[in-house]
């Protein structure tokens, strides 16, 4: 693919993008979220036309007109979230539109020695007799692969098969893009995780707002480096952070502590104390298990392995109502998906949470409503018409703080914060963290969660630094640098990390 563009009204999504795949390498695509790897993705499966650049398949020029076409030409893709048939047996899904038939019917004897033979090729322990709903996540994974391999395909595009997987499951989907690569295959494979990058990677491409960057074998590439290309910044020289003064005096029992939670195929066995006055910041690229802690802590998702205690008392929670019971709040990274209700005002919207968490045997008036939501409005400087206007009129910045306001008003122990910044304008960032200081200065427990590495460090008193779904340290924040946190991101296993804090 060369000087490939491609622009969406108001977006210009890919600009001279280009990728190089070559027969018998695992090639990894590589960057942010926005970087324009999806859209690159479906440039060349057929799903968007590109407004100008070339693709080439062996030489010859092709531009596949849609996903069936991609497939024909021998470009197959499997996509994160199994697009199978899990009511379907495992014979069915492989061969979907192509079951051999015969005397006007199917010829189920041919159909399952066919797939068999390709789920054998690959060495995939698994019947195709099989229902396809009876497997594992990962071995359907592997179906979908085996799929892609039966329709003959030169390219097979893999986008972030193995984020829901656990390392032994990860390593199976590894296995078998092994025998794909020793096969001749040509593999692009889209991760956010380092590791998993280093570990199969012949080529890595880094992308960054929608045009290409470079092309590195791993040995030329290292990973402090890659994350520098990924973010556009140059840590080599990076100014130091003053230290975040503490306010507070550290409490004897902390609002928060974890010990060992974690849910299979999201996050791995995670320590965490967040005290009274202090802002815990949470550090890593995408991918690295930020959301996942936040949506573990708050019941959003359910934890299958260690504890956790609120202020000494041990807790579980099995839903978010019971996390807000308990004195949590949440502010999501999606704020208008999953945070504001456009449809309701400012005034439905502050006194959401409050009401959730009292029930609804104990109504709060409309009158109550519109004193809480002006107070809040005051308090925060929230800039609106009134507060019975629709809060999707709001700007970003005001949403996030009409948010915010929300979980203020259940007077909370512990706030979460997931993104608080993200999509707001300069001066609407500098009040979101102007205000998570003046919160912690009230004694109030915050988790601070940003992509943005130096909102992180100068609002955070200690930060734990994130990687492929685990915590690899934490760091009291004297004097770090944007460099010192991506050294600690970017160590390899292998390598040895800078000691965590007691």
């Amino acid at each position: 693919m060369s000087g490939i563009c491609k622009r969406f009204p108001g977006v210009q999504a890919l600009r001279d993008a280009q990728l190089r795949l070559y027969p018998g390498e695992v090639h990894v695509l590589m960057g942010q979220n926005g970087a324009g790897k999806s859209t690159l993705i479906k440039v060349l499966t057929g799903v968007y036309p590109p407004d100008a650049g070339r693709i080439e398949l062996q030489r010859r020029p092709v531009q596949p007109a849609s996903p069936l076409a991609a497939q024909q030409l021998g470009i197959a893709t499997v996509y994160q979230e199994v697009n199978l048939c899990p009511n379907l047996s495992v014979t069915e899904n492989i061969l979907a539109g192509r079951l051999p038939r015969r005397w006007g019917g199917i010829a189920w004897g041919a159909a399952h020695r066919q797939a068999d033979g390709v789920l054998k090729a690959l060495n995939i322990p698994i019947d195709g007799r099989q229902l396809l709903s009876d497997q594992p996540v990962a071995v359907q994974q592997m179906v979908a692969i085996a799929r892609a391999v039966s329709m003959d395909a030169q390219v097979l595009v893999l986008d972030e098969p193995t984020s829901s997987l656990d390392e032994n499951e990860t390593a199976q989907i590894f296995a078998v893009m092994q025998r794909l690569r020793d096969r001749g295959v040509a593999i692009l494979f889209i991760t956010h995780f380092l590791d998993q990058a280093y570990a199969i990677a012949d080529r890595i491409t880094v992308m960054r707002n929608g045009s290409f960057v470079g092309e590195y074998r791993p040995l030329e590439l290292p990973r402090l480096k890659l994350v520098s290309l990924m973010i556009g910044r140059d840590f080599s020289e990076a100014d130091a952070t003053p230290p975040l003064p503490m306010d507070a005096a550290e409490a004897q029992v902390p609002v928060l502590r974890v010990r060992g939670l974690a849910r299979r195929g999201q996050l791995h066995p995670l320590d965490l104390d967040v005290q009274a006055g202090q802002v815990l910041g949470l550090a890593g690229l995408l991918g690295s298990g930020r959301t996942e802690t936040a949506r573990l802590l708050f019941g959003a998702d359910r934890a299958d392995g260690g504890s956790l205690s609120l202020e000494g008392q041990a807790r579980r929670f099995g839903s978010p109502r019971d996390a807000m019971r308990a004195g949590l709040a949440y502010c999501p990274e999606e704020r208008k998906t999953e945070g504001i209700v456009a449809e309701l005002s400012v005034r439905e919207n502050i006194a959401l949470a409050l009401q959730v968490r009292r029930g609804w045997w104990r109504h709060i008036t409309r009158l109550q409503q519109q004193a809480l939501a002006e107070h809040w409005v005051r308090e925060l400087d929230i800039k609106t018409a009134g507060v019975e206007g629709p809060i999707a009129q709001l700007s970003g910045g005001n949403q996030q703080k009409a948010m915010l306001a929300r979980w203020l008003a259940t007077e909370p122990h512990l706030l979460i914060l997931d993104e608080p910044t993200r999509g707001i304008d300069v001066a609407a960032k500098q009040e979101i963290m102007d205000l998570v200081l003046a919160l912690c200065r009230r004694g109030l427990a915050l988790i601070f969660i940003s992509s943005e590495m130096p909102e992180v460090l100068r609002v955070s008193h200690r930060i734990a630094v994130m990687r492929d779904r685990r915590k690899v340290a934490e760091l009291p924040n004297q004097r770090l640098t944007e460099a010192d946190i991506f050294r600690v991101i970017t160590a390899s296993q292998g390598e040895p990390r800078q000691k965590e804090a007691a």
